[in-house]
């Protein structure tokens, strides 16, 4: 393999063993603006940019967006396209590949569906893989918590077909890149907490036990060829949210865990549920280890807020009821009509879960973003203020970041560019906490 093309999340490791404090942001997330906006400010900087896709999103049965990897992979590419973003710059990514949608199978079962996932996504050309097996299956000892070398053997089998796939797609595509892997046993639950809790960092000593118990299962698998390709391991440092709260990074929390990964130069921290912390939190993140900062719902509630407002703008605007997107009231009733996708995490009175569905930072609305009648919406809303004369006052009002780069000159008045905008400011948060020498703007509004 003297040819293969050198992943580009590997340079971020050997520029943190060099001393440098590297990182990189991970956008999980399908959503079709939100993919777009990240793509626009990440040309800004003509570098690599991680777009990441979780397996209750895609997986061979289509996950919650109807997407299989391939798919997955071409929608992104498509995006890419229209805005002229080189392709060979993504690093698609698939997150939580294991058992997880498929819990409710014994383990034979449950591990075969994972293994086609794993096989599919690495097939498609996915260049860094997240093998999480760190959660029960219908089998397991419910009584008991699994062990590192349960955890360490059901991720030493998926790895060993995910190889077995890119060799196959390398046979294929000689300047196909090897994709690296993520691994751990203490992940967060994908889309933040269900209830408030006590915020645990993981314990130095589980995290070392992790990477023994994997290391020596590889040597057993005869893969120990491989672990030059295991990058990171998921660890909890001591961040979360949930509906209404923001468990904020303190890295006097997370020392003890940090330091002991100066033991392991070859691989670096993936921080996951990332979302909403601080541009400093972040930045201090990755000069303790986190080379990989995980957001996802932060995208999209940065989105909805920002269609939330300018369906407040419509409201001033259009006068005639009928001629409205209605676009708030659209996604309520969506989200109403289906409610599979909030009600087992929204709880309380029926108007604190009203309040939740339109404004929880755990952003349940995203899995409703694809509903045809929340599109149409979407794009009524759009063309009612394209063709609207929305008063700089007016836009203060609802959109005051959004304002000054109006103002400036720097963002037009067009309401799909001001709904990129409000992801844009999310991703500088993350650019500020990885790239050198970056100024956030939102630091400084």
């Amino acid at each position: 393999m003297g040819n293969t093309v050198i992943n580009p999340m590997m340079s971020i490791i050997r520029h943190r063993q060099e001393g440098l404090k590297a990182g990189i942001p991970s956008y999980c997330t399908a959503n079709e603006i939100v993919i777009e906006a990240v793509l626009e400010q990440a040309k800004r900087f003509g570098d690599s940019v991680l777009i990441e896709a979780t397996s209750n999103q895609v997986n061979q049965f289509g996950g919650y967006t109807g997407m299989k990897p391939a798919d997955y992979r071409d929608y992104v590419w498509g995006i890419a396209d229209r805005i002229g973003f080189d392709r060979s710059k993504i690093i698609l990514a698939g997150d939580h590949l294991g058992p997880q949608p498929f819990q409710n199978q014994p383990e034979a079962e449950a591990l075969e569906n994972a293994k086609e996932m794993v096989r599919q996504y690495a097939a498609a050309g996915y260049t860094k893989i997240h093998l999480d097996t760190s959660m029960r299956v219908a089998d397991d000892d419910r009584s008991q918590p699994l062990s590192d070398f349960t955890i360490a053997r059901r991720g030493a089998e998926l790895l060993k077909v995910a190889e077995a796939a890119w060799q196959e797609l390398h046979k294929q595509d000689p300047s196909a890149v090897h994709p690296v892997f993520i691994i751990g046993s203490e992940v967060p639950i994908p889309g933040g907490a269900q209830e408030k809790e006590e915020m645990q960092v993981t314990d130095p000593e589980a995290f070392a036990a992790t990477v023994r118990a994997y290391k020596q299962v590889f040597a057993e698998y005869g893969l120990s060829d491989l672990w030059k390709y295991i990058i990171a391991v998921v660890v909890q440092p001591g961040v979360e949210f949930g509906d209404a709260d923001v468990h904020m990074y303190n890295r006097s929390d997370a020392a003890a865990l940090c330091a002991k990964l100066k033991d392991f130069p070859e691989i670096m921290f993936e921080g996951h549920s990332t979302d909403y912390q601080s541009p400093q939190a972040l930045k201090q993140m990755v000069e303790d280890g986190v080379g990989i900062l995980k957001v996802g719902p932060a995208l999209t509630f940065a989105a909805r807020e920002a269609l939330f407002a300018l369906s407040h703008i419509e409201d001033e605007l259009i006068d005639e009821p009928e001629k409205r997107s209605n676009y708030i009231a659209v996604v309520e009733q969506a989200m109403l009509e289906n409610p599979k996708n909030w009600q087992k995490y929204y709880h309380g009175t029926p108007k604190e879960q009203a309040l939740k569905r339109a404004y929880s930072y755990s952003d349940r609305s995203r899995y409703y973003m694809p509903d045809p009648r929340i599109e149409a919406a979407m794009d009524k809303l759009f063309a009612n203020l394209r063709g609207a004369d929305i008063p700089m006052g007016l836009l203060h009002q609802y959109m005051p970041l959004q304002y000054i780069g109006v103002r400036n000159g720097s963002l037009p008045m067009e309401p799909r560019a001001l709904v990129k905008d409000a992801v844009r400011i999310v991703c500088d948060d993350y650019n500020y906490a990885t790239r050198p020498n970056f100024v956030a703007g939102s630091l400084f509004i």
